[in-house]
């Protein structure tokens, strides 16, 4: 059996042993580069001001959050840099090499920032170098989703895509529940001194321990036939981005309007909430970093729910249901958080992890289903970097910035609504994908620009 048939065939890995190697290999990578990425936004909320914009946090601290928000989103405008060398240097490496290669660049941001002075000991260059580093892990984000994806959704059974493409996708709970239980576990054993002036460093510093694994896994995953097969299909990501864009821009603009909405929404859990609840509600730190933690499971929960759901009820009625719940919970959310009280407070956090979790499970199946196999690699990584920007890269910051201008915590709820409203109309533009052919030969005949009326049989 060739590449190309395997991968439209039912039967998709040819062993439960090579699935499983398939799945770990998606899965640590995701789970560890999220960490990385959490640590940084979750310690923006609650610490980074202080040390790295000193002089503008001590006179005017509610600017120097907003700006400090801001550092997230810096990151976000290089993933499509980091989505385009991806895919180029994928077709010659090999996607195991370039997914080896982000995971070790993102680490090694991650961990230069756990050993960066501050700006009490070098001035100006603090934030000049944070950002440098902001910049690389952004870069590393943006090559490493795409790649994920496919290899998780390209060598599922074609009943199983939505549930095999969410193992990707659930590295991003996890890496959460890693990274906010480490620092409740910190914030909870410390005292407030020693975790500003050296504890919020370890989490940083323990990215090489988890790069040393994740390195391993990988490099074992890479010696299996799946991964092999993988490596042979070079013609999936040679077209140029000039190709991708001038004959399927209608697939790069709905996967983009697809993921605006929940990565927003996202981004208020991963570093909005904590900061406004204990900075502006002055709720305690580690109270709030359990409740976060817990949520996180859900979100792990539903998530995969809503990749096995899309494989029953397809991808477009299950991103409705997510998107749906997210836009209703938003002002009863902000109600429930407002009222101080803990228990409330996870409540709505968990609540809101059921829609997430939903508009985001089946993200792999559908993009893998929207692209032809020679710009897929290059479409999914695109549009998933340029729905992070215009969604998730500065939702804190415009969340800050309603809150300061406002007073009140339902702005940002309406703000929230109507991305998931444009998320919503890019899902029902792009149709149904579900069952759409992944191979080489079938896919580059044609599947033009609106994917979802263009099955190919």
């Amino acid at each position: 059996m060739t590449a190309t048939s395997r991968v439209d065939s039912e039967m998709g890995p040819s062993s439960k042993h090579e699935e499983r190697k398939v799945l770990a290999g998606t899965l640590v990578g995701t789970t560890i580069e999220w960490y990385d990425f959490f640590i940084f936004a979750q310690l923006t909320g609650t610490l980074l001001s202080p040390l790295f914009l000193a002089p503008l946090n001590d006179s005017n601290p509610g600017l120097a959050q907003i700006l400090s928000f801001a550092l997230i989103g810096i990151s976000f405008l290089f993933r499509p840099l980091g989505a385009i060398v991806a895919g180029h240097l994928g077709d010659r490496l090999g996607r195991k090499a370039m997914l080896v290669f982000t995971l070790i660049m993102m680490g090694a941001a991650t961990a230069l920032i756990g050993m960066l002075p501050t700006y009490a000991q070098i001035g100006f260059w603090a934030p000049v170098l944070l950002i440098l580093l902001r910049i690389i892990q952004g870069f590393s984000a943006g090559g490493e989703w795409g790649g994920a994806a496919l290899m998780a959704v390209e060598h599922a059974p074609k009943s199983k895509r939505g549930l095999f493409g969410a193992y990707p996708q659930i590295g991003v709970p996890i890496g959460m529940i890693l990274a906010t239980g480490l620092l409740f576990v910190l914030n909870s054993n410390m005292s407030r001194e020693d975790f500003a002036s050296w504890g919020w460093r370890v989490p940083f510093l323990l990215s090489i321990v988890l790069i040393a694994v994740g390195y391993l896994i990988r490099r074992a995953v890479a010696e299996s036939p799946v991964f092999k097969e993988m490596a042979a299909r070079k013609e999936e990501s040679k077209a140029p981005l000039g190709v991708l864009i001038r004959n399927h821009k209608l697939p790069v603009l709905y996967s983009t309007m697809i993921f605006i909405g929940n990565n927003a929404a996202g981004y208020l859990l991963i570093a909005f909430f904590i900061s406004y609840a204990t900075r502006t509600l002055k709720m305690p730190v580690p109270e709030i970093l359990l409740a976060t933690t817990l949520a996180s499971f859900g979100w792990l929960i539903f998530t995969l729910a809503g990749g096995w759901l899309s494989d029953r009820i397809g991808r477009v009625k299950t991103f409705l249901i997510g998107y749906a719940i997210i836009f209703a919970w938003m002002i009863p959310m902000f109600a429930l958080i407002d009222t101080r009280n803990i228990w409330l407070y996870g409540v709505a956090l968990f609540v809101l992890t059921i829609g997430l979790g939903l508009s985001y499970g089946p993200m792999s199946a559908m993009y893998a289903e929207m692209f032809p196999a020679n710009v897929r690699y290059s479409g999914i990584s695109i549009g998933y970097a340029f729905g992070a920007i215009l969604g998730g890269a500065f939702a804190a910051t415009i969340a800050e910035t309603l809150l300061q201008s406002t007073k009140w915590t339902g702005s940002i709820g309406i703000y929230i609504m109507i991305l998931c409203v444009i998320s919503a109309v890019g899902v029902l533009l792009a149709k149904e994908t579900k069952g759409n052919p992944l191979g080489v030969r079938a896919t580059t005949e044609a599947l033009p620009s609106n994917v979802g009326t263009h099955r190919l049989r």
